[in-house]
């Protein structure tokens, strides 16, 4: 019973926001964002330590953690607005650096692996690849809420995004790879290692982890690795599809994707710092911040 009710007070107020004009459920959700930043201390502490890492040492980290929560309270407000029919309204919005990248994978028909920061709205990008010739395939976490997890699926799915339930690793993997294997688009959030136990690798000049999964399926199925940060420009959005990580040399599979993962976290760092404050990572990332938290 009480999921069904969790389900439904969900889907009434993503009812509810679907309704607004595009700037007003912007508006409610920088609102709601401050909201957060003032009664969640946990949450803006650990802004704060993230924004002392990657701006200048005489920049305002208490500042940089607010927009940052006014900021994700932005994407929240965006997600539960979204619906298909308002891709065409998000897509004159936005505009897209490095296509080519996209149309040359598509083109080259082995799929592509897009690695992303949980920066901006992420998902702005997806209906960008779908418009491409190229469905775009995400990892979601399978959710205890069976009632929320299919609904989810089936929003981002007319949204453009095929969803892949996180339901253990050998079992995604080889969903990837099948997607792969028929020509699709992988977008997969790189910034974060939720189970600790990924690469190691230098990340704002402190040593932390990161999911080996996208260097992982690059090497195993030669789909191309391409950075790309989502930002928010104003009313609209920001897509840069960077180079493709280069495989490197190595003896072992273990040494080339150690490699390409840390290439990635200094490639994530640039995107990162060309808009700190977009940057949604209000968790522990670094085991210095898991003693604290």
């Amino acid at each position: 019973m009480k999921q069904y009710l969790a389900y439904l007070a969900l889907r009434l107020g993503v009812g509810a926001v679907g309704l607004l004009p595009a700037s007003w459920a912007r508006s409610l959700g920088c609102f709601g964002g401050q909201i957060w930043h003032r009664f969640a201390s946990g949450r803006r502490a650990m802004a704060e330590r993230h924004m002392a890492r990657v701006l200048a040492k005489d920049a305002d980290a208490v500042a940089a953690g607010k927009e940052v929560m006014v900021s994700y309270g932005r994407y929240w407000a965006e997600a539960l607005w979204a619906r298909a029919r308002k891709v065409p309204e998000m897509m004159e919005r936005t505009t897209v650096i490095g296509l080519d990248h996209l149309t040359a994978a598509r083109d080259a028909g082995n799929g592509v692996i897009f690695a992303l920061p949980h920066l901006g709205n992420w998902e702005a990008a997806a209906p960008i690849a779908v418009k491409e010739g190229m469905p775009v395939v995400a990892v979601a976490e399978n959710l205890a809420n069976t009632r929320i997890t299919d609904w989810f699926t089936s929003m981002r799915g007319e949204f453009g995004i095929e969803i892949v339930l996180a339901t253990g690793s050998t079992e995604v993997m080889r969903n990837l790879e099948g997607a792969i294997g028929e020509n699709k688009a992988i977008a997969l959030l790189s910034d974060r290692d939720l189970k600790g136990r990924g690469v190691e690798v230098e990340f704002f000049g402190e040593v932390t982890t990161m999911p080996p999964g996208p260097a992982t399926l690059a090497v195993r199925t030669g789909a191309p690795l391409h950075p790309v940060g989502c930002y928010f420009d104003g009313p609209g959005y920001r897509i840069v599809i960077h180079d493709r990580i280069p495989v490197p040399n190595g003896d072992s599979r273990t040494e080339i994707v150690q490699a390409m993962t840390q290439t990635l976290a200094t490639k994530l760092e640039q995107i990162i710092n060309e808009a700190p404050e977009q940057w949604h990572l209000v968790q522990p990332n670094w085991p210095s911040d898991r003693e604290v938290a």
